[in-house]
């Protein structure tokens, strides 16, 4: 376990057609001492589900977005979720980890995420990158 020396609150962007990926990601960071936010685990009945995504990506300290075919077709709300944390990623100084692009294949990232370094989680150090990523973000802060 990779126990970070205080927990981040990542945001994980998808659509749901990568639930299962997305999911084993979620439970992998989970496993790894992290605090990631899936709709599917933390939403509760009766929440407005709107209300607490756009809430959750703004108290975010890192928004992960999944990318696969399926992201850069879908018009789902994932588009919607991206245009948010756009908008807080733009707030930022420049330099600042916000967004962390991740490949669940191979696929081009849309022209908005193409401006931050991305990882290829299909490829065998994928994950491993990710994590030092999200640890060299801890330490800075």
């Amino acid at each position: 376990m990779i126990v970070p020396r205080r927990q981040l609150n990542i945001f994980l962007i998808h659509t749901h057609i990568d639930r299962k990926a997305v999911h084993d990601l979620y439970a992998r960071l989970m496993k790894d001492g992290f605090k990631p936010w899936l709709d599917v685990e933390k939403l509760l009945p009766g929440q407005d589900w709107k209300h607490e995504i756009h809430r959750m990506i703004l108290m975010s300290d890192i928004v992960i977005v999944c990318l696969s075919k399926r992201f850069i077709r879908h018009n789902g709300y994932c588009q919607e979720e991206l245009r948010i944390a756009l908008k807080k990623a733009d707030l930022l100084p420049d330099g600042e980890t916000f967004m962390i692009p991740i490949r669940l294949e191979k696929c081009e990232p849309p022209e908005p995420l193409r401006r931050w370094q991305r990882v290829d989680l299909f490829e065998a150090d994928g994950y491993k990158k990710l994590i030092q990523s999200l640890r060299k973000y801890v330490e800075a802060v």
